[in-house]
């Protein structure tokens, strides 16, 4: 199916176009019913949300004019693959007071960039790191 008519009606997409989501092991949604998860083919793998389907979520809240939803969404496709334990420790380093000063972030930002192909996600915490130190915000408080 061609991805490149979706709008805003097609939101939310696991109900509206089921045949466009697949989990990351490509499952459909209606092969993921409890008979399924009784017998053991359903994994854990199977319930995580793909880039794809952030993608075409993001490709949605273009085309209903919700700009900053869809930048939610793409950088939300760059993430997947990033560890949670690392994605925690930039959370962690973008709370007030939490990193030293800028060179953190900037360090976290060129990571994401060339280990994760992030570029949305690096440029928004370059954006972070600008308006930390605008505002003071670098001053340890811990």
């Amino acid at each position: 199916m061609d991805t490149e008519m979706l709008d805003a009606q097609d939101y939310p997409l696991a109900e509206k176009r089921r045949d466009l989501v697949r989990g990351r092991r490509g499952k459909s949604l209606d092969e993921l019913d409890l008979a399924a998860v009784e017998n053991g083919e359903v994994v854990m793998e199977d319930l995580r949300i793909t880039a794809r389907a952030l993608e075409l979520q993001a490709k949605i809240a273009h085309t209903g004019n919700r700009k900053k939803l869809a930048e939610n969404f793409e950088r939300g496709a760059e993430l997947v693959e990033v560890p949670q334990e690392y994605l925690m420790e930039i959370y962690e380093l973008l709370r007030p007071g939490r990193a030293r000063d800028r060179s953190v972030l900037e360090k976290v930002a060129e990571n994401l960039r060339a280990t994760y192909n992030a570029n949305y996600m690096a440029e928004f915490i370059e954006e972070a790191a600008e308006v930390y130190e605008a505002r003071g915000l670098f001053a340890s408080r811990f």
